[in-house]
């Protein structure tokens, strides 16, 4: 079982194949976010819920068999992250597609970048912190979408 956790944990060969795993594991994170989002809240809520129940238990197989805490190849928390992000994204605004790359590149800038509180989410243990730290970057960066929508929709 913690074989399969750890393949789930690298998302098969995508987080170990490429020089950017975390950019490519954010950029599968929005394709499939995306057709996700299609069917509403109600698939998306639920899949970014069950990855990341799934990616504490992943992250911490990966963790135990290879000996590296939060190792690079670990992408399935960009993938939580990323869906984090689409959930702040109205998905009837007709500049959709435009928002989906301002919430990729603030995630990314959040996630590589680790300001405060996503640092302090990266101490904490095991396969919590590999998961919190991503998800605390795509609140951020959803919070700035959030704000970014009003100010522009709001008249």
């Amino acid at each position: 079982m913690s074989g399969l956790l750890a393949q789930l944990a690298t998302l098969g060969p995508l987080g170990r194949s490429l020089p950017a795993p975390g950019t490519a594991g954010s950029l599968f994170a929005l394709v499939t976010g995306f057709f996700l989002a299609k069917g509403g809240i109600l698939m998306l809520l639920p899949a970014l819920l069950l990855v990341t129940i799934i990616g504490v238990y992943a992250a911490d197989a990966y963790s135990h068999l290879t000996g590296k805490n939060d190792a690079g190849e670990v992408i399935i928390d960009e993938v939580a992250g990323q869906w984090l992000v689409l959930l702040c994204i109205l998905p009837n605004l007709d500049t959709a597609l435009w928002w989906y790359a301002a919430g990729f590149l603030l995630f990314r800038l959040f996630d590589i970048l680790k300001p405060w509180p996503v640092s302090a989410a990266e101490r904490l243990p095991g396969g919590i912190g590999v998961m919190a730290d991503d998800l605390v970057a795509g609140t951020l960066a959803g919070i700035a979408l959030l704000m970014a929508q009003l100010f522009i929709y709001t008249p």
